[in-house]
């Protein structure tokens, strides 16, 4: 019974958008309504507010440390399946929130928490990934998809519990799901690069 809560609250945790809320608390119009129509740190960054995109991306990463931080420390400790399931949980409502008629981000910044309070070094071996390939290429979903497919490879290679591995992979493919616009548009050489006036590099 306590796993089922402990999913269902991480669900929620998972819902709040960051987005919304860091755009009414700087007076700006709801990220829905404009530019990609997503609620994440990438179209709030084309209201011309860094600030507010700012604390849209660490409030999305954060909710999914905190949610999977709290689980392993408080709820699950000798039960791995039960992590799983929350970092699962907490991810998707960040795709599919409750409170917004389950149209969510695409979870990069989520998914971050989410590995990073898995496994340090599993969280900052994918960033660093996402940092090589944007260096390099300069393509900020190319460098999300690239990321997430390394994802289970870095779990694997650590050692992580089988459970864990396996929640990694269903977010990494999750996570390529939601980006299958933009591979539609890297292949098609449509796709805008970081920096460019059109950003369309989705960090949400």
């Amino acid at each position: 019974m306590m796993t089922l809560v402990f999913v269902v609250l991480a669900y929620l945790l998972g819902s709040v958008s960051f987005a919304v809320l860091m755009s009414k608390a700087f007076g700006l119009a709801d990220p829905r309504t404009y530019g990609s129509g997503n609620p994440g740190a990438t179209n709030v960054l084309r209201s011309g507010k860094k600030a507010a995109a700012a604390l849209t991306l660490l409030g999305d990463a954060a909710k999914g440390w905190v949610a999977v931080f709290l689980a392993i420390h408080f709820v699950a400790q000798d039960t791995p399946l039960v992590v799983a399931l929350v970092a699962l949980a907490v991810f998707l409502g960040h795709l599919f929130p409750v409170f917004l008629k389950f149209k969510g981000g695409k979870g990069v910044a989520t998914a971050l928490g989410v590995l990073l309070a898995l496994n340090v070094w599993m969280g900052l071996c994918v960033f660093a990934t996402w940092l090589f390939m944007a260096v390099v290429f300069r393509y900020s979903s190319l460098s999300a998809l690239v990321a997430a497919g390394t994802a289970p490879i870095y779990a694997l290679l650590l050692g992580l519990p089988r459970e864990w591995i396996w929640a990694t992979l269903v977010m990494s493919l999750l996570l390529i799901w939601r980006h299958k616009s933009n591979i539609q548009n890297l292949i098609a050489g449509k796709e805008s690069k970081i920096g460019s006036k059109k950003k369309e590099a989705q960090l949400s």
